[in-house]
């Protein structure tokens, strides 16, 4: 009861708007602009011009949000296939992003990637990763990079409730705390892996329980607010950043649509699902800025026109970007002077 006391103390405190108003603003364009690109990506995959596995993170903004600005650009961040927001925020512009789900060689990896697999070395970026859970060693193993290298940068990986239960996620956290490796560990709690429940999928239903068998500092967080999601991080990036190691959170969300674009969700209720739209993250952003007069209606009116205009822009740069030539085939794979055995 006194941990769950905690958390509601911690979310009433951070709406009460006591951060400042460039704060807010990018909060919201933030989200705004990946709640935007997703309803495009949809659009565009209705229209068969978006082909594959597809996973859209509406409903989830929170987190990309608070998150982006609670990090620095030397920070590594690495993910599941749910992330188109989460690239986005890291610099992969909304042209690159839309034109590697178009599967066009001007997207972030050429056209190769398609939705689940973006990645940016420039942006620090390491996927987008297709199979569950497989990100978890990967993102550790980047930020013991970050400790060899002796920098202060910590890698944050992030998974969802699904992949809690791969065995590697414990052997992860096992070696990360034994070695005071600097990771941030995120689980996106969305409630649901692909139809099926947290309740029947386990029976620690607080996520971030699951640190305590390895005394790693963990905590749940309301991921519908960016600034407790903020607040989260940046208290886990400064324990990380001391030389403490890793950390463990519990981002609770809730996803809008379905796993992936085939999937109708008749697995929840209606009234579950517009109870969670009730606090749509984006909405009540908006909502918070213009009752605390933080910003004006015209301010909002012109962050919501420079989205739409930005979203307009990056599909038909999508539509008119080339599609990648048959040699791109060669291309970014082992070849034969470096690995001469491969070609016995």
């Amino acid at each position: 009861m006194a941990e769950i006391s905690t958390l509601v103390a911690k979310s009433k405190a951070a709406k009460q708007g006591k951060y400042s108003k460039e704060t807010y603003l990018r909060w919201y364009e933030t989200m705004l602009r990946i709640r935007r690109f997703e309803e495009r990506t949809l659009l565009a995959y209705s229209q068969q011009k978006i082909r594959g596995f597809c996973h859209v993170y509406i409903g989830q903004e929170a987190i990309a949000a608070g998150m982006a600005s609670a990090l620095t650009p030397q920070d590594g961040v690495v993910t599941g296939y749910r992330q188109h927001g989460i690239a986005i925020t890291r610099g992969i512009s909304s042209r690159s992003a839309m034109a590697e789900l178009f599967g066009k060689v001007t997207g972030c990896v050429k056209g190769k990637g398609g939705s689940m697999h973006f990645f940016s070395a420039e942006h620090k970026f390491f996927g987008g990763n297709g199979i569950v859970g497989a990100q978890i060693p990967i993102g550790t193993g980047i930020a013991f990079a970050e400790k060899y290298k002796g920098t202060t940068n910590l890698c944050v990986t992030m998974f969802g409730d699904g992949a809690a239960r791969q065995g590697a996620l414990f052997e992860a956290f096992n070696m990360a705390m034994t070695w005071k490796i600097p990771v941030l560990y995120i689980v996106e709690n969305n409630k649901y892996a692909m139809g099926t429940s947290v309740e029947r999928t386990s029976n620690v239903h607080q996520l971030s329980k699951l640190g305590l068998a390895f005394d790693m500092p963990s905590e749940s967080v309301d991921g519908m607010s960016p600034e407790t999601v903020h607040e989260a991080i940046e208290r886990a990036a400064k324990h990380i950043r001391a030389g403490n190691g890793p950390y463990f959170l519990e981002i609770n969300t809730y996803r809008y649509k379905g796993h992936s674009v085939s999937d109708p969700g008749k697995y929840r209720s209606k009234e579950e699902l517009e109870n969670y739209q009730d606090q749509d993250p984006v909405k009540m952003t908006e909502k918070k800025i213009l009752t605390n007069k933080i910003a004006t209606e015209a301010e909002i009116d012109a962050i919501k026109a420079k989205i739409e205009a930005e979203m307009d822009d990056a599909v038909q740069f999508a539509e008119e970007s080339p599609l990648p030539t048959p040699d791109l085939l060669f291309e970014a794979n082992y070849v034969q002077e470096d690995y001469p055995f491969m070609m016995d």
